[in-house]
C-alpha cells in the first residue's frame, strides 16, 4: 500500500501500535514521571516543536537544540507521544515508558507548494477506495450519529453543488426545467448595448446567470462546486460537473485548504475573488497525501497529516462568505463578524464556535483503535445555518409591549440580534425577516391599523400587513428591477435594514378600537418570520420553502 492509499480516517489519531525505536531506559529500577528526547529532521534538531501525549493536555515544546522533557506523567504507564512543527507532518507511533531518555522523534517536511494535478478523494464509500471518508467517519448503526461524515450529509455544504435554488438561479429555469427567454438588449449612443427588463407578457421563470451571460460560465462554481472549479474558477459550468465535484464543499477539499488570501488593509478577501480564487491549497505531490486539521497530535508512523490553526479561525470561512461584485457588497457575513464584538479574540466567538459547536462526540471515527478525546475539543460538522429552525429560533429576542390609550391600542415592538455574530439576515440578499403585527377583538376580527409601518408589495402574501422588514434590497443598475437577487449583474444597494450583532430594531403601531362594540378584550399577536427568498421569485421558480417562525409573542388586553 503506498502513502496515497491511506484512509482519510487516519487523521483522527488512532491508538498507536507500540513501537520502541531508538529508546534507552535510564534505569529499570528507577521510577520516573518524565520522558525526554529530541525532535529533529534529516538536517538536524528542530526548535519549537510541539510534543504531546496524544489526545491530552500534557504538552511541551522543544528547546533551541530540539530537546524536550515532558513531566507529570504516571509512572510505569506508557504514553503515546506525538510531535509537530510548522512545515512538517505530525509524527507519532511510539509508546514511551516514563523514565525513558533519548526519545528520537523524526519529523518529515510536507510540500510547500500546491499540486494542481492531484485527484480529489471522494467522501463516499461507494467510490470504492480505502481512503473514502465514509469508510471510517460514519456509523450507519447509530441514529443521529455525531461522526463527521454523517453530520456533513445533513449540512448545506454537502448540497452546495446540487442545491435546486442555486441551480435554477444559475440556469434561469424553474423546478420543472422551463427556462426564461434570453435577456433582450437595447442600444444607446452614449452607453452602447444595455439589458432590458424581461417581457412578462411571455412565460417567465425568473432570472438566471445563463440567460444574462449564455456564453460564459461565471465564477459561481468557485464556492458552490469548488473541487471542480479549483483549476478553472471562471470556466466551470456547475450543471456539467461530475464525480467528486458534485459532492459540494466536501471533506478532502476543506482539509486541503492551507490559507486564505486577505487584503492586509481591510482583513477581507479581495473584490470579486470568491471561493477558490481566495484560497491557498496544499494538494500533495503524486505518491503522497496531505490532510490539514485542527489537532497537532493525530499523526502516527507513515501518516501524512498536519496541524493548521486556520481550521478553527473565522478566516477559514471568509473566501465563500464574502462577495463583492461590480463594486457592490453582496454577501458579507465574514466582514460583519469582523466588524462586530464577536471578533474580539479575548471575548468573542469564531464562526466555528456557533456553526460547528461541540455536540458531545468523543471520537472522529468508528474504529476499534480510535482514540477518545475531550468532547469539548471536537467540532460538529453539522454546521447549522439559514435552514436550521433551532438556530434561527435562538438568534433574536422579541419584546412586545401593548397598552390601551383611550380609543386606540398602541403596540411597541423590539427585536434584538442577541446571538448572531453577523447581521440578520446575512449572506444571500434573497433573505428577509419580517415583523408581522395583528390585533384582533374577542370575535377574531382584526382591528384597523391607524398608524405605523406596513409591509411592502414585494412581501407577497404578507404585503400590506402591519410590520417591518429586515433585508438588504438590491436594484439592478440597468433594468432598475428591485428587489433582485441577480447580483451577477451590476447592482446597487437601495436599502439595508438588517440588524447588526447586538443591534435592536424598534417599531410602533396604533390600532383603532371599534366603536359601539361589546368587545371585552383584544389580542396582540407579533411574529418574527424568516423567509428564504422573495415571494415573487419563489413563485416564478416553483420553490417550496416554508417560512420559519423565529419568535412569537401574544398579549391580551382587557378593555373593561
Amino acid at each position: 500500500m503506498n502513502a496515497r492509499s491511506f484512509p482519510f480516517c487516519l487523521i483522527i489519531g488512532f491508538a498507536t501500535i507500540f513501537l520502541y525505536v531508538g529508546l534507552t531506559s535510564s534505569s529499570q529500577a528507577q521510577v520516573s514521571d518524565s520522558v525526554s528526547g529530541i525532535v529533529r529532521d534529516t538536517s538536524g534538531p528542530i526548535a519549537g516543536a510541539v510534543v504531546r501525549v496524544r489526545a491530552s493536555e500534557q504538552v511541551t515544546t522543544s528547546d533551541a537544540e530540539g530537546h524536550f522533557t515532558l513531566s507529570g506523567l504516571t509512572p510505569d504507564v506508557p504514553v503515546d507521544l506525538t510531535a509537530w512543527a510548522p512545515g512538517y507532518y505530525i509524527t507519532g507511533g511510539q509508546a514511551i515508558l516514563p523514565g525513558t531518555e533519548n526519545v528520537d522523534l523524526m519529523l518529515v517536511a510536507h510540500a510547500s507548494e500546491d499540486n494542481p494535478n492531484y485527484q480529489w478523494v471522494s467522501a463516499y464509500a461507494s467510490a470504492g477506495e480505502p481512503g473514502n471518508c465514509q469508510n471510517c467517519h460514519a456509523d450507519p448503526s447509530t441514529p443521529n450519529s455525531l461522526l463527521p461524515f454523517d453530520e456533513w450529509l445533513l449540512d448545506a455544504h454537502a448540497l452546495s453543488a446540487t442545491n435546486p435554488r442555486f441551480l435554477t438561479m444559475y440556469t434561469g429555469t424553474d423546478m420543472d426545467g422551463n427556462q426564461s427567454p434570453l435577456t433582450r438588449y437595447g442600444y444607446s449612443r452614449d452607453y452602447g448595448r444595455f439589458p432590458l427588463r424581461p417581457d412578462l407578457s411571455q412565460p417567465y421563470y425568473g432570472p438566471g446567470y445563463q440567460i444574462d451571460f449564455p456564453a460564459t460560465a461565471g465564477n459561481c462554481a468557485a464556492c458552490h462546486v469548488p473541487a471542480a472549479a479549483i483549476n478553472a474558477p471562471y470556466g466551470t459550468d456547475p450543471t456539467l460537473v461530475s464525480g467528486v465535484g458534485v459532492e459540494g464543499v466536501a471533506c478532502d477539499f476543506c482539509h486541503k485548504v492551507w490559507d486564505v488570501r486577505l487584503d492586509a488593509t481591510t482583513g477581507l478577501p479581495y473584490s470579486n475573488m470568491p471561493g477558490v480564487l481566495s484560497f491557498e491549497f496544499r494538494r500533495p505531490p503524486d505518491g503522497h497525501q496531505f490532510f490539514a486539521g485542527p489537532f497537532d497530535d493525530v499523526g502516527f508512523e507513515g501518516s501524512e497529516d498536519t496541524f493548521s490553526p486556520l481550521q478553527t479561525q473565522s478566516q477559514f470561512c471568509a473566501a465563500c462568505h464574502f462577495g463583492e461584485f461590480w463594486g457592490t457588497s453582496i454577501y458579507n457575513s465574514f466582514g460583519e463578524w469582523l466588524d462586530s464584538p464577536y471578533s474580539d479574540p479575548s471575548t468573542g466567538q469564531t464562526c466555528q464556535d456557533c456553526h460547528m459547536p461541540p455536540l458531545g462526540a468523543t471520537q472522529f471515527a468508528i474504529h476499534e483503535q480510535a482514540m477518545e478525546r475531550d468532547p469539548n475539543t471536537i467540532f460538529s460538522h453539522r454546521m447549522p445555518g439559514a435552514a436550521d429552525e433551532t438556530l434561527l429560533q435562538n438568534t433574536a429576542e422579541l419584546t412586545v409591549l401593548a397598552e390601551r390609550e383611550r380609543d386606540v391600542i398602541r403596540v411597541y415592538v423590539e427585536v434584538t440580534n442577541t446571538n448572531a455574530g453577523h447581521h440578520i439576515p446575512t449572506d444571500s440578499p434573497l433573505r428577509q425577516i419580517f415583523i408581522v403585527v395583528t390585533v384582533t377583538d374577542d370575535q377574531g376580527q382584526a382591528l384597523p391599523l391607524q398608524g405605523g409601518p406596513i409591509l411592502p408589495a414585494w412581501a407577497g402574501d404578507l404585503a400590506g400587513q402591519p410590520g417591518v422588514y429586515f433585508a438588504k434590497i438590491l436594484e439592478e443598475v440597468w433594468t432598475e428591477i428591485t428587489p433582485t437577487g441577480a447580483y451577477w449583474n451590476p447592482t446597487r444597494i437601495v436599502e439595508d435594514t438588517r440588524l447588526a450583532a447586538f443591534e435592536t430594531g424598534q417599531s410602533t403601531y396604533t390600532f383603532a378600537l371599534p366603536e359601539n362594540t361589546d368587545t371585552r378584550a383584544v389580542t396582540v399577536d407579533v411574529r418574527l418570520v424568516f423567509r428564504r427568498a422573495f415571494y415573487d421569485l419563489m413563485q416564478q421558480k416553483g420553490w417550496d420553502v416554508p417560512d420559519i417562525l423565529m419568535e412569537h409573542e401574544t398579549l391580551t388586553i382587557a378593555l373593561d
